[in-house]
């Protein structure tokens, strides 16, 4: 009897080119819809010149397009849409709103919705039928108004959850600032930014590898949160993204690249077997972290919250993640500040989840601090 040979384990430079495989198999940009005014601006025509033989569509808003947003028959083209189209639009309400959680304050967006395709993302609630990445080309109007913003808040006086010493702002919320890095330099232009800006510190969640940021030089003033989950679950719902094992990997070298690093685990889905999921996880993360890593490694935990709009739309392209994520017997409804119908575990449920993972992760990872759990 033959036996199947076993394939010896990555080559570290293997593990280093796989994610920009990844990375490059993400886009690959036929069409430009773009407001009438984008290519006044430097980034517009840098962009421009990046996809010479895409077609450009002009609109008159990048929120309102009918042929993506709101046309039923796009779910069908969900993830080839996310692949090759670019929407272009000039940032008209340029603000930063307090937070309490992963940052103090979020910042104005760069950019909106992703090439990836998570299906609980809820970016893709607000856009309909179509979620491919807008960038706003008037990044020197917000990075202008990020510095003055940090300079009204003086020096931060009192500690909190988010940062000891500095003004934490969220410059990914509306989309992966990995993946934005790979279609223009609006992510590298905001790290450079934040290190100079004396009491702020930049910071966001990420699904995606990319190494080209190792080269940004953040000088410990980003803080890079990658978000993990069970490698097989994260191959049912985080759909397009940077294979677990790839984002694991990644940790030691951006921590040796001057990056803060912490891990986001959102979101945590219930599922029988989930904790023994978990303390695989935990055990994989802690084998490949250095003491560097694992001496500023802090997380934070966030239970899944769906919607029943998302859930029609995913049932339109990917029903096979809804087996996981919509779950009537075990979740309860809270309607949004907008008016949406969220759905989340039922509250006695939830509390004791929230309890066995912390208890988990203290057990397997003592020296990850959980900055949050909910």
């Amino acid at each position: 009897m033959t036996s199947t040979p076993i394939a010896p384990p990555a080559t570290r430079d293997e593990q280093r080119l796989a994610p920009q495989i990844h990375l490059e198999r993400l886009l690959n940009i036929q069409e430009i819809y773009h407001e009438p005014d984008a290519f006044q601006y430097a980034r517009g025509q840098e962009i421009l010149a990046q996809h010479p033989n895409a077609s450009l569509i002009e609109v008159p808003s990048h929120w309102n397009i009918p042929d993506l947003h709101g046309n039923e028959g796009s779910v069908d083209d969900w993830t080839r849409i996310k692949r090759t189209v670019l929407v272009l639009g000039v940032k008209k309400s340029i603000q930063a709103r307090p937070n309490s959680r992963s940052s103090d304050f979020v910042a104005p967006s760069h950019a909106n919705g992703c090439a990836m395709a998570c299906s609980y993302c809820y970016v893709a609630r607000r856009k309909g039928f179509a979620n491919p990445i807008t960038v706003f080309v008037n990044i020197e109007q917000v990075l202008r108004y990020l510095e003055r913003h940090a300079k009204r808040q003086s020096d931060k006086l009192e500690p909190n959850q988010v940062d000891p010493q500095f003004w934490v702002y969220e410059i990914g919320e509306n989309s992966d600032c990995s993946v934005d890095a790979a279609i223009c330099d609006n992510v590298k232009d905001i790290i450079a930014l934040f290190r100079r800006i004396p009491n702020g510190k930049a910071t966001f969640a990420t699904k995606c590898v990319n190494r080209q940021l190792l080269s940004y030089d953040p000088q410990g003033k980003t803080r890079i949160r990658f978000s993990l989950m069970p490698a097989a679950k994260a191959q049912i719902i985080d759909v397009r993204t940077s294979p677990i094992p790839d984002r694991i990997n990644a940790i030691n070298d951006f921590v040796e690249a001057g990056y803060e690093v912490h891990l986001n685990f959102a979101p945590v889905v219930y599922y029988e077997g989930w904790l023994d999921d978990y303390t695989d996880l935990f055990r994989q993360i802690d084998d490949t972290l250095s003491d560097r890593a694992k001496q500023q490694l802090q997380c934070e935990v966030i239970f899944l919250t769906h919607n029943d709009r998302l859930h029609d739309v995913n049932m339109g392209w990917h029903p096979k993640g809804e087996d996981l994520l919509w779950q009537p017997d075990l979740q309860e409804t809270k309607f949004s500040q907008t008016g949406g119908k969220n759905v989340r575990y039922k509250r006695g449920l939830k509390g004791s989840l929230v309890e066995q993972f912390q208890e988990l992760l203290h057990q397997e990872m003592p020296y990850c601090t959980v900055r949050y759990a909910f």
